[in-house]
Formats: C-alpha cells, structure tokens, sequence
C-alpha cells in the first residue's frame, strides 16, 4: 500500500500552535510485506544513513502493531520524501500521521481521524502540524484537559482551500531547530501583544473560511514569535518584505522557520516566485497549490 501525506504550515503568524494549513507537497509510503525487513529512502533524508537505522516512520509503525499485539512480520519500507526536513513544513507530522495510518490499514482496523489526531498528539506535542497534514485545508486546532494531569484532548475544525490562491514558498538551505527555536521565545508577554495575537488569530480564520483575502496581510501579523526565531536567520527579514512588496498577501514564517509561506493569488504566482528566486538565488522558491486532502490512501 502507499499512504500520501502532505506538507503543513503552521503558525500562519499569530495562530501559534493552533493554525496550520496544508500544501501540495507529498511524502509517499509504500510498506510491503516481505520476508526480510528493509527501509529504501528516496528524496530528503535519502543519504543519510542513520536515517535508515533509527527510523522514525518505522519505529512508530512497528511500535502500533506491537500496542495491539499484531503477529510480527517483515515488511520493505519505501520511504519516497519530497518535504524538506527542518524547514518548517511538516515532514516530522507527515512521518507520523503516514505511519499512524499505515499501521492501522496493516492490521486491517478502523480508526476515525479524530482517534488518529489524539492518537498523533503522543507523538507530536502541539496539534497545528498533524491536524492540516491529516485533514488538508486550513485547520484550526485546540488542546483542552478538564483536570490537572489529565491527557490532553484535541478538537480541530477544517475548511478548505480555493483555487484562486496558491503558496510561493521559499525554503532556506539553513535549516532550524524546532526545539532549539523555542528556546528563544520570551517567556512572558504583556497583555497588549496577548490581545493583539489574539485578535489578529480571529480576524485571520475569520479571512480564511469566508475567504476575504484581502485582510490576510493585516490579520495574519504576529508579536509572539516571529521577530524573535528570524533573528536567527536575518535574511527571513528580506524575504518577507520583498514577498509583501511583489504580490503577497501574507508572508508568515512557516512553522518554526527556516521555509517562508507566501499567499498570493493565482495569477501572481509565478511573478512573485520569480522575484523571489532572482533575490535569493541559493534558496529554493517553490510555487505550490493547497492540499485538501491530508492524508490519503492511494494504493492497496
């Protein structure tokens, strides 16, 4: 079987941790039964062989059929990566949701995409990654606990994506860590940028599912996190500006960054890509349609 995940974004400025959306940019899983095991990795990640000994598609995958007492077998793990790892796009939650629901296809039992989200949130802390790359679309995703110590439980909405948009994603050859990208973040705000994020996050879904294009370069700025993770890469500065400057209507840092995503309408698309490429001629600058989709079984 192949199970097809896509890319995500996350963050969209202000929704951090809550807003994400999907990108039609694919990793692809082919698992097959076979009489030895074996992990071919094609595309990002393919020439790095720890990659092939500490796998985490393979680790989860194994680690479900084994919480459900599956027979062990052998299987050839064709691993075909196209989403760029430590760019901000997703490929840590497509490698999660890809094998949440290959294992659960192996062993032939049903499970509902809420039970795979909650499920995914085992692995993957914060839900604004997993729930796009799952669901497609623009995707709004919350934590709620009741009680103090209790399991998290994630409630998601999803709308999807017009065709009259399309992303221009620039995508740094620096890559930068999730973990070590918090670490920069302030610890505090004042209750000024709170209502600001906070306003800005609403009027930004409010642009998405009614489709007002027109407010997203307003709604989607953000005093939480940016600024502080693109002082570790200055040149994201210029990105940004350059985007808004050419056809933009919003230039977010994708995720944790290093990978910029920038919405434009269709028919700008190429211009924006093309001036982009001319000023950052080391980076790669991707134009890219929005996945409705999220995860998909294309073959069985």
């Amino acid at each position: 079987m192949i199970v097809r995940v896509p890319a995500t974004s996350a963050n969209l400025g202000p929704g951090f941790d809550t807003l994400g959306l999907a990108l039609g940019l694919y990793n692809a899983f082919n698992i097959s039964p076979s009489r030895l095991s074996s992990i071919h990795i094609s595309g990002e990640g393919g020439d790095r062989p720890k990659l092939r000994v500490d796998n985490a598609f393979v680790r989860i995958f194994s680690e479900i059929l084994s919480a459900h007492n599956y027979p062990a077998g052998h299987f050839k793990f064709n691993l075909n990566n196209n989403i760029p790892i430590s760019r901000g796009l997703g490929s840590s939650s497509a490698v999660i949701i890809g094998a949440i629901v290959s294992a659960y296809h192996i062993m032939q039992k049903p499970i509902s995409k809420p039970e795979i989200l909650q499920l995914a949130l085992s692995y993957e802390n914060h839900p604004d990654n997993i729930t796009p790359a799952l669901y497609g679309g623009f995707t709004i995703a919350m934590l709620d606990s009741h009680k103090k110590g209790q399991k998290a439980q994630v409630s998601s909405f999803q709308a999807p994506l017009p065709t009259d948009i399309k992303a221009v994603v620039v995508i740094p050859n620096m890559t930068i860590s999730t973990k070590l990208s918090r670490r920069t973040l302030p610890k505090k705000h004042t209750t000024k940028d709170a209502i600001f994020n906070l306003s800005h996050a609403c009027m930004l879904s409010a642009a998405f599912i009614t489709q007002k294009w027109e407010l997203l370069a307003l709604a989607s700025k953000d005093r939480f996190h940016e600024e502080a993770r693109m002082k570790n890469l200055p040149v994201l500065f210029n990105v940004q500006k350059i985007a808004l400057q050419n056809g933009a209507l919003s230039s977010t840092l994708s995720g944790s960054g290093s990978s910029f995503l920038n919405i434009c309408y269709r028919d700008d698309s190429l211009a924006l890509a093309r001036v982009l490429q001319k000023h950052f001629p080391k980076f790669r600058v991707l134009e890219l349609e929005f996945d409705n989709q999220g995860a998909t079984l294309i073959e069985s």
